[in-house]
């Protein structure tokens, strides 16, 4: 089930109920991605939590007016109004990518709201290195939009990196639910340029920010040499409470690798 919710900015937020039983668990989502890429990880999880994942602003089904911000404050505020919305006043969280920085942020800003998180190399930058924020907005700009159908997408994605080792069901969550069709084929909700928009953006007063963070912090990173696993071990040493782990295989979409990896980590971290 999908429900939208006013946040700040005239933005509404779609909402994805993943199921299951249990404390509620919050899963913020990876740039250009949505909510509902990780079903897989909650389908693991249906016994321990009630899973959400909400489209934060400028992704998948949220409706997000052209001049509101996209940066990682914003996307507290999303938070914010999804906890207001279901009355949840403290989350176990689980992040990757864009969506960990948006936890640490949300915790920075509201610090009862994040009562444990375990987040997957979230995209923290250091001043000095900045720039390789830039560098994904090129990528992302880049991005191929349209396809003449899901299936053709679907193919497209599972045969070239860098979704080569992303699991198979995750690629039709992405695709299914990340798409619409048009009268063409299918183009992305997401666009590159929201994207592009969302990596300039980077907040780079956050890294001295979560200095302040008292919640318990698990930092999960690979070792494939992309900009996030390079500052993981930055971002783990400014966080005051914090455990790392190491996923030596696998690439910046581990998550989307091994779900199941990813949801016995989360459970062991916040559960």
């Amino acid at each position: 089930m999908t429900t939208l919710i006013d946040s700040s900015g005239g933005v509404r937020v779609a909402l994805h109920d993943l199921g299951g039983n249990g404390p509620p668990l919050l899963i913020l989502h990876a740039t250009g991605f949505h909510g509902r890429c990780y079903r897989a990880i909650a389908d693991h999880l249906q016994d321990h939590f009630h899973v959400w994942a909400p489209d934060l602003r400028g992704h998948g089904d949220s409706i997000t007016p052209a001049d509101t911000g996209l940066g990682w404050g914003s996307m507290a505020d999303d938070v914010l109004a999804v906890s207001e919305h279901l009355g949840v006043a403290s989350w176990a969280v689980a992040g990757h990518s864009m969506g960990g920085a948006v936890a640490a942020k949300t915790a920075c800003l509201h610090p009862r709201l994040i009562a444990a998180a375990w987040v997957f190399e979230p995209v923290i930058f250091p001043v000095n290195a900045a720039h390789r924020g830039n560098n994904l907005a090129e990528s992302a700009r880049f991005r191929r939009h349209h396809f003449e159908s899901f299936d053709e997408a679907i193919e497209r994605y599972a045969n070239a990196a860098p979704f080569a080792k992303v699991s198979r069901d995750v690629i039709g969550d992405y695709v299914c639910h990340g798409f619409v069709e048009t009268d063409t084929g299918i183009a992305l909700k997401t666009s590159g340029e929201t994207e592009a928009r969302i990596f300039e953006g980077v907040d780079l007063e956050l890294f001295e920010q979560i200095r302040s963070v008292s919640a318990p912090f698990t930092i999960a990173s690979s070792l494939d040499g992309s900009p996030p696993s390079q500052i993981a071990e930055l971002v783990a040493e400014q966080l005051p409470n914090t455990r790392r782990l190491i996923w030596p295989d696998n690439t910046h979409f581990g998550p989307f690798e091994d779900p199941a990896r990813a949801a016995a980590e989360i459970l062991e971290a916040v559960g």
